[in-house]
């Protein structure tokens, strides 16, 4: 017995233009499930088409917006197709996920173009070149004189305490004299 005709299956898509053949990988849609386009053309057998910019968004996590600033800036590759939509691959959403990642840890934008240009050359990782390793050592270094401001910031904090806490203590001792001055709550009045 034959299968039923494409329209009468319920999983089937409609057919484009010029395609004899649309299939989909994966259990539909739902949250979590992308599915990945196979097309059958006459001239050219199966091949992939990749992903449109809305998906590529969704499985990132971000915006259509945030990936064309991206493209504009070329850390994201502007490649399209005849009936010129963007398109996209697996390896344009490990970019984006090395991005994010790098911008989690307070890289800047521009700061991330080399381990952009490294995953592009070919390395499983984008922290394995040379441009990638340098833009480390620059950032522990800005992290580091970070730390030592902020660690100036709290010695300076921790002397207004000490100095307010004698000050406090010194007003106790005198109002406890008597003849003393009175204690002035700091919202106007006496206590």
């Amino acid at each position: 017995m034959l299968p039923p005709p494409a329209a009468e299956r319920p999983d089937s898509l409609p057919r484009e233009p010029g395609r004899s053949a649309l299939f989909r990988s994966g259990s539909g849609p739902g949250p979590g499930t992308v599915p990945s386009r196979l097309a059958l053309t006459p001239t050219s057998g199966l091949t992939f088409t990749g992903m449109r910019i809305g998906e590529l968004a969704a499985r990132a996590g971000t915006t259509t917006r945030t990936l064309r600033y991206y493209e504009s800036r070329g850390l994201l590759p502007a490649r399209r197709t005849g009936n010129n939509h963007r398109t996209y691959e697996e390896s344009d959403l490990n970019l984006l996920r090395q991005i994010r990642t790098l911008q989690d840890f307070g890289f800047e934008l521009e700061e991330t173009r080399p381990f952009v240009e490294c995953l592009r050359a070919g390395h499983p990782k984008g922290d394995a070149c040379p441009a990638s390793l340098a833009v480390y050592r620059r950032k522990l270094d800005e992290l580091d004189a970070l730390i030592g401001e902020l660690r100036a910031v709290r010695a300076s904090v921790g002397e207004q305490l000490a100095r307010a806490e004698r000050a406090r203590d010194e007003l106790a001792a005198d109002a406890a004299v008597p003849g003393g001055p009175e204690p002035v709550c700091e919202l106007g009045g006496h206590r």
